[in-house]
C-alpha cells in the first residue's frame, strides 16, 4: 500500500512539474512572437515628444547606429509627429561628449530650434534614460512619446516604458534583427514582465 502511494505521490509531482515546464515553454514562446512583431511594426503616431534612445559615439560624432536613429528622429520631427525631440544616453569613462549631447549636436547642426530639444545626459541604462526622461516631461505636462530605438527592442521599451509612466508607441530603425537578438530580447521581456524592468537592469548591471 505504502509503495502504491509513493508511486501515486511521485506521479503527481511528474504531473505538476510537466505542467509547469509546459507553461513556461508556452509563455516564452508567445513572447517571443511578440518580440518578433514589434520588431517589424512602426507605430508612429502624433505624440508630445520624439525620444531618441542613445547608442554609440566616437569622440562627438555618431556610431552608424546612433546617426540612423537620429536621422529617423530628424524625419519624424520635420513630418511633424511631434513638437519635441529628446535625446538621451550619458558617457562612458574617457569619454569627452555625452551620447545625448552628441545627438543635440547632431539636430542643431540639421536645422532643429534649441528649445525643440530635450537632453538626459545622466542615464547609464535604457530604464535609467527613460525614467529621467518621464519626469521632466512631466514636469512640462507631456507624457506621449514616440520612442526611436532598435527593432530587436521594442518590445521591451514599450514594457519600460509604461512602467515609468510614459504613454508609449515605438518607430524602430535599423537592420531586420537576428534570431539571437530576438531571443535575447524575449529572455529580457520574459523576466521583466515578472520581476519588473528595473530590477532586470538591476540585475545585470
Amino acid at each position: 500500500m505504502k509503495a502504491i502511494l509513493r508511486r501515486l505521490t511521485r506521479r503527481r509531482w511528474l504531473a505538476v512539474l510537466l505542467a509547469v515546464v509546459l507553461a513556461l515553454v508556452l509563455y516564452v514562446g508567445i513572447t517571443f512572437v511578440q518580440v518578433w512583431r514589434a520588431s517589424e511594426q512602426d507605430q508612429v503616431a502624433k505624440a508630445d515628444a520624439i525620444v531618441v534612445l542613445g547608442a554609440a559615439q566616437y569622440d562627438g560624432r555618431p556610431s552608424p547606429v546612433l546617426q540612423a536613429r537620429l536621422e529617423h528622429a530628424l524625419a519624424l520631427y520635420e513630418d511633424g509627429t511631434a513638437p519635441l525631440v529628446v535625446v538621451t544616453g550619458g558617457r562612458q569613462q574617457g569619454d569627452r561628449y555625452t551620447e545625448a549631447t552628441t545627438g543635440y549636436n547632431f539636430l542643431r547642426e540639421h536645422g532643429v530650434p534649441d528649445d525643440r530639444i530635450r537632453k538626459e545626459v545622466q542615464g547609464r541604462s535604457t530604464y535609467e534614460s527613460l525614467a529621467a526622461t518621464a519626469r521632466f516631461l512631466e514636469a512640462e505636462g507631456l507624457h506621449s512619446v514616440v520612442l526611436v530605438s532598435g527593432p530587436a527592442q521594442s518590445k521591451r521599451m514599450e514594457g519600460i516604458a509604461g512602467e515609468v509612466g510614459l504613454d508609449a508607441q515605438v518607430s524602430p530603425v535599423g537592420a531586420d534583427p537576428s534570431f539571437g537578438a530576438l531571443a535575447k530580447e524575449t529572455l529580457g521581456v520574459s523576466v521583466g514582465r515578472i520581476i519588473g524592468y528595473r530590477r532586470l537592469e538591476n540585475l545585470g548591471a
